[in-house]
């Protein structure tokens, strides 16, 4: 297989789901190819057409929706109903919807959560699955990514980050940014999105260049559009994602004779290796792939060639029937 060209979806649709809940589903490439579903990050951030650049059209029965809340789903930065049990629900009446018998799942970051999620919940369902920065969604992971792995590789951009904040709320800043995100007046939720955006941001990049955050929050946050990710990514993380401490790492047995390839930057700061290596151990049909010149993000070019390899080769292997 060859990946070539992004392919434009041949179907799109709005799928109702539980509650006021809308969901915005396409499909690309080949009708009759190898069905596969792609979980996008955030949560909160809704699917790309540089999504549909991982898969060959010509082999591929490509899958994206946006979550609840996310992209063009309905209603936008809905939080209710929204829990990780209702985004694996989601998926199982996408399969349902589109009469598929078992797929392969891609997913990186918070997709790959889902993905983990979805197969150890329907094992059954699923032919092998490509992951790239692996997160399982505990408050230790969420903590590491937004404070202890700040402070340890960028102590003054996330001393900027603190010091946005008034004196009296400094003490727990993540809550701090998360009440201030969950204020019903734009005026307070607006600039500490972008703040909360802009960070995540430049913890992504193994080399994000310039970081730059505003002086003040008071400050108006310009004519960009609000973006969507902080609001869905604090509920979860207030919520510990909706799982028991050590869930997913727990019911890594599920995965049992499931075909996985995990592709994981070293130096993700996100996501840091301890995470995928201690998922890969519990499955034993897992190969981890770990990216050495590569942080977290999708878009650097070694995460990208080897997430796309790696998504060729499960591919290759359903087709040969090997898998």
């Amino acid at each position: 297989m060859t990946v070539t060209a992004e392919s434009p979806p041949f179907d799109s649709r709005m799928l109702a789901v539980d509650g006021d809940h809308r969901l915005y589903v396409e499909q690309a490439g080949n009708p009759d190819g190898i069905p596969v579903l792609f979980l996008h990050g955030g949560p909160g951030s809704g699917c790309q057409p540089a999504h549909r650049r991982l898969f060959d059209p010509a082999w591929f029965r490509i899958i994206l929706f946006d979550q609840r809340g996310a992209g063009r789903s309905t209603p936008k930065r809905s939080l209710a109903g929204n829990t990780t049990q209702h985004l694996v629900a989601d998926m199982e009446r996408i399969r349902r919807e589109f009469s598929i018998e078992r797929w392969m799942l891609v997913g990186g970051s918070w997709g790959a959560l889902l993905a983990t999620a979805y197969a150890e919940a329907f094992p059954e369902r699923v032919t092998a699955v490509a992951l790239r920065a692996v997160f399982l969604g505990s408050a230790e992971e969420a903590d590491w990514a937004f404070v202890r792995g700040p402070q340890t590789f960028y102590p003054d951009f996330w001393r900027h980050f603190v010091d946005l904040l008034p004196i009296s709320e400094r003490g727990d800043p993540l809550r701090a940014y998360g009440a201030r995100l969950m204020h019903p007046d734009p005026a307070v939720h607006r600039p500490a999105a972008f703040v909360w955006h802009d960070y995540e941001r430049a913890l992504s990049m193994l080399n994000p260049g310039s970081v730059a955050l505003p002086q003040s929050l008071d400050k108006p946050a310009g004519t960009r559009d609000t973006p969507n990710t902080p609001f869905l990514e604090w509920h979860y993380i207030s919520h510990d994602c909706f799982l028991r401490p050590g869930e997913l790492l727990a019911g890594a047995d599920r995965l049992r004779g499931i075909p996985g390839i995990i592709v994981q930057g070293r130096y993700d700061l996100l996501c840091p290796p301890v995470t995928a290596d201690a998922l890969a151990r519990r499955w034993e049909t897992c190969d981890l792939r770990l990216i050495t010149a590569a942080g977290h993000s999708m878009a650097e070019p070694e995460i990208h060639r080897n997430l796309t390899a790696a998504i060729d080769e499960l591919g290759q292997r359903l087709a040969r029937g090997l898998a």
